[in-house]
């Protein structure tokens, strides 16, 4: 089946999932429902969509498909920056009651996070892009036994409110952070979308792209600080959603076998949409919010992360 089929029906059943999403259930009330489930339902596409992208070019960048860019500590700093302000303000104070302001607060911190790290590690030499990613890791755990630390000290009843921030949700979202996002998810899209011929150079290796014509340490530092950029969006925009990305990419590479960026990146973005709207229809009509999807997205995750490993390992 050529890969062009692939899409066409991979988009039926995302236009499916969000028709079934919108429509259901809704007994005429349209002018009260259909509003806020087309608000959630265009959120649910913009994470996907962000999510999807940022981690395929993450992945060719690192050359390794079991990588994500939350490895590089922005869902931890996140979760660090609502702890701090409801421990140092209080869950009433006006950075946590507007949610504007929230919103741009912590894209903000987060991309800026990232471009100082980006700065202090490539600013200095040509240093392996491993080297980052070891970073990362040391930062994202530092923050997170910050977070923790803080956590524990809380009080109870501002705790939940944290908690609330550490996990993705799409049932309470602001449909003016909608827009927000809608508009910087677009502007990146639009950049990145320049390079993604240099996309399917780069994941050739970096000695080939170099000897091929490509700036390989402008396009990479590029490419970390769109996705950057984009994993702040999503994760300001519902939460953190640790192994999302990890899955739609390595399910996005196994169902169209290509090399193509073009393709991968919207394959992905499709199964994204699937996922998330699909997930979040079976949370609210099968388990009755029962659970929430968040835990089903992690759940998987996890256990696919452990597959990919242990299909790593015998390979090696």
């Amino acid at each position: 089946m050529r890969n062009s089929t692939k899409l066409l029906i991979l988009t039926a059943f995302a236009l499916l999932f969000c028709g079934l999403y919108l429509f259901q259930g809704l007994n005429g009330s349209y002018d009260y429902a259909l509003p806020r489930r087309a608000i959630k339902v265009i959120a649910m596409i913009l994470t996907g969509v962000a999510v999807a992208y940022s981690t395929v070019i993450f992945q060719t960048i690192t050359h390794n498909r079991i990588l994500t860019p939350s490895i590089m500590g922005l869902d931890s700093l996140y979760v660090l920056l609502q702890t701090v302000l409801v421990f140092f303000f209080g869950s009433t104070h006006f950075v946590l009651i507007n949610q504007q302001f929230n919103f741009m607060l912590s894209v903000g911190a987060m991309v800026l996070f990232a471009l100082a790290l980006y700065h202090f590690l490539f600013g200095k030499g040509n240093r392996p892009i491993y080297f980052l990613l070891l970073v990362g890791i040391i930062v994202g755990t530092f923050f997170g036994s910050i977070s923790t630390f803080l956590q524990v000290m809380i009080d109870p009843n501002e705790f939940m409110r944290v908690q609330d921030k550490m996990f993705a949700s799409f049932n309470n979202i602001n449909g003016d952070l909608v827009w927000w996002a809608f508009g910087i998810l677009i502007l990146t899209l639009i950049i990145g979308w320049r390079y993604i011929n240099e996309l399917d150079v780069l994941s050739l290796g970096r000695d080939t792209a170099i000897n091929l014509g490509v700036s390989y340490q402008s396009v990479v530092k590029l490419m970390l600080i769109l996705s950057a950029v984009l994993i702040a969006v999503s994760t300001a925009l519902v939460g953190p959603i640790t192994f999302f990305g990890l899955i739609v990419a390595n399910l996005s590479y196994q169902f169209f076998n290509t090399f193509k960026h073009s393709v991968l990146i919207a394959g992905a973005s499709v199964m994204s949409v699937i996922a998330l709207v699909g997930g979040q229809w079976i949370v609210e009509r099968v388990f009755s919010f029962s659970t929430t999807l968040s835990v089903i997205i992690n759940f998987v995750g996890g256990v696919y992360f452990i597959y990919l490993l242990l299909k790593e390992s015998r390979s090696s």
